[in-house]
């Protein structure tokens, strides 16, 4: 599922229970300008002129190049249940493998991109403004996909919203074993590569460009004399606690774990699951020491819960503050993982093999909470009325084969004259509770 919410209105953005996994965090519109979405935003601003929303009549995808062929146009002004595709860009329509019979919603291929925008259609009407959107979903060649976009509303008479313009934009994730393939060969490329040559270089000398290689690859220390470049190297992968650090070193690994994760773009899912990784560390290490981790939450005003007993953890790990939606949902993570009885040092693996990824575990997470159907409440009684000894015998013929059959009865004398067979499983099975 993916997470919405209006950018004129934070509070626009449901929070789900602290024990119940969530979804992801929506983007910040104007953190980059670069991004699809922010342009789409920004267009649609520019149409405002002081209406509270777009005229209709100043969209045309067609002659948007920007975003237009990732974009897609409702139209449901006659039917707000089924609405119209009025448009439905090229790159869009191809990715979906979708042919021009395609007209209205209800025909849009529900594992198909199309759907991640079709399907929430009706939030924006009750938000009254655009609604952003970033998720991570299985497409329906199977592959992963991250995917941003927007939702935005657009009206006929500058009252009603009756057409709502969407760009979406996405890319599908190389699975594991491709991506420690190619983490292979580009180790091997670096590694075979001849050495560059060690002296100094002047930022504004003909040999620049080499410089500001040499500056990403080792770091302006190099030739501090020089002052040439102030760039700042990638952060590199912090380092786990010892095995035989206390519970309070262990939590500080795990936070700058997290910070990191939070630091990178959002889409270094390595870096998460890393966090991750250390925060259900960190969990096992509480488990063995109780007393330590009880003075940890009271230290930083945070309550235990026996409903949600990883809440607390992550929000020691990653902030108290941070997101509500996404603490759920890591929180879901680290129960998940108890429930498998991971070993420490483990949890980031699994989420890298695991179909679906973080979302995949947050599913099985839900599907283990839900609680098993309990047993048929009829039963019970449709087994005595198949014990219990026969009031009459009649020779009546009767079409199918279930075991109780309704029979319709008049009053004839002293007795009932059987008169017809009811061929109907809802008024038998009501009968059957009636006899309760």
């Amino acid at each position: 599922m993916d997470s919405f919410r209006g950018f004129e209105d934070e509070a626009a953005l449901a929070t789900a229970p602290e024990d119940e996994p969530a979804i992801e965090r929506p983007p910040e519109i104007g953190a980059d300008e670069r991004r699809m979405h922010v342009r789409a935003y920004n267009y649609w601003v520019s149409l405002l002129h002081g209406r509270p929303y777009p005229a209709i009549a100043d969209v045309d995808p067609h002659t948007i190049e920007d975003f237009g062929p990732h974009s897609v146009l409702l139209d449901f002004s006659g039917n707000p249940k089924d609405p119209e595709i009025a448009f439905l860009g090229r790159a869009l329509r191809v990715e979906c493998a979708l042919d021009r019979t395609i007209r209205r919603i209800s025909q849009v291929p529900a594992r198909s991109l199309l759907s991640r925008l079709t399907d929430h259609y009706m939030q924006i009407i009750a938000n009254r403004a655009p609604i952003g959107f970033e998720a991570e979903f299985v497409g329906q060649r199977g592959h992963n996909t991250l995917y941003r976009g927007i939702l935005m509303p657009l009206s006929s008479n500058g009252e009603a919203i009756d057409f709502i313009y969407g760009v979406i934009n996405w890319k599908e994730l190389a699975d594991s074993s491709t991506a420690e393939a190619l983490e292979g060969e580009v180790d091997r490329a670096i590694a075979a590569a001849p050495a560059l040559a060690d002296c100094p270089i002047w930022a504004d000398g003909p040999n620049a460009d080499l410089g500001e290689a040499l500056s990403h690859e080792n770091g302006a220390a190099d030739h501090p004399s020089l002052g040439l470049w102030d760039d700042e190297s990638e952060e590199s992968e912090p380092a786990g606690p010892p095995a035989d650090a206390c519970l309070a070193d262990r939590l500080c690994a795990a936070r700058e774990s997290a910070r990191q994760a939070l630091g990178f773009d959002q889409r270094s899912r390595a870096a998460l699951y890393r966090a991750l990784g250390q925060a259900h560390d960190f969990a096992l290490a509480a488990d063995a020491d109780p007393d330590d981790y009880a003075e940890l939450l009271e230290d930083s005003g945070i309550k235990a819960q026996a409903r949600a007993p990883m809440t607390p953890v992550v929000k020691l790990v990653f902030g108290a503050g941070y997101d509500r939606t996404r603490l759920t949902e890591f929180a879901a993570v680290l129960c998940w993982a108890r429930r498998e009885q991971l070993p420490a040092g483990s949890l980031a693996a699994y989420l890298e093999a695991h179909a679906g990824g973080l979302k995949g575990v947050v599913q099985a997470e839900r599907r283990a909470r839900r609680p098993q159907p309990g047993p048929d409440p009829w039963q019970a009684l449709r087994d005595r009325l198949h014990a219990a000894p026969p009031l009459a015998r009649v020779d009546v013929a009767v079409d199918g084969s279930d075991e109780f059959v309704l029979l319709l009865a008049r009053r004839d004398g002293d007795g009932l004259a059987i008169v017809a067979p009811v061929n109907d499983r809802r008024l038998v099975d009501g009968a059957i509770r009636k006899s309760a």
